[in-house]
């Protein structure tokens, strides 16, 4: 590999620093849903519903000003009452709003880790009834096969995908020039 444009990877400690001392041109953008799962960890269920409708400007505003006077309008509500969480939301605000640079269809295939970790997913249930592979290409064979049903059952391309490709070339200016065919 040399190159990644966006890389959107969940909460792990380090993630984006290692990313970016190996790619620096990189732009890291937290999943958002690893981040809503993990505040709401912390946000007592009677509060849930409540919480969840004030936090959800906050990720789905259209410009980044937006989403901040949301965050600043979260924090004053509930602010007194789960600090832990804003503090979260505004220590890791640079990596969480990352996609606000984009348009709506780029911001859908880079707001979260989702779609990797069904791939995760499947990949784990192919392998944890084994208990060793004598070597990688064992694993590799397994995995491979596995691999390749998954993708039948991916039968939803990517929506507006060559308009999408289209916009990265824009933002990623002479990036991607040796993987399009325009």
């Amino acid at each position: 590999m040399e190159d990644i444009l966006i890389a959107c990877v969940d909460g792990l400690t380090g993630f984006p620093e290692a990313i970016n001392s190996i790619y620096p041109q990189t732009e890291v953008q937290l999943c958002v849903i690893h981040q809503i799962r993990n505040s709401i960890k912390y946000v007592a269920s009677k509060h849930h519903k409540a919480f969840m409708a004030d936090l959800k400007p906050v990720y789905r505003a259209a410009p980044k000003e937006a989403a901040e006077t949301a965050l600043d309008e979260l924090e004053a509500k509930w602010g007194q009452r789960y600090p832990v969480v804003l503090q979260s939301w505004r220590r890791k605000r640079e990596n969480l709003s990352a996609y606000f640079r984009y348009p709506a269809n780029i911001r859908k295939v880079i707001y979260t880790t989702n779609a990797i970790e069904s791939v995760h997913r499947q990949f784990r249930k192919l392998t944890k009834t084994k208990g060793a592979f004598p070597n990688e290409n064992s694993l590799l064979k397994l995995l491979y096969p596995g691999l390749m049903n998954a993708k039948e059952k991916w039968t939803m391309p990517i929506q507006s995908w060559n308009l999408t490709l289209s916009q990265l070339a824009i933002y990623f200016e002479g990036r991607l020039n040796n993987v399009m065919t325009l």
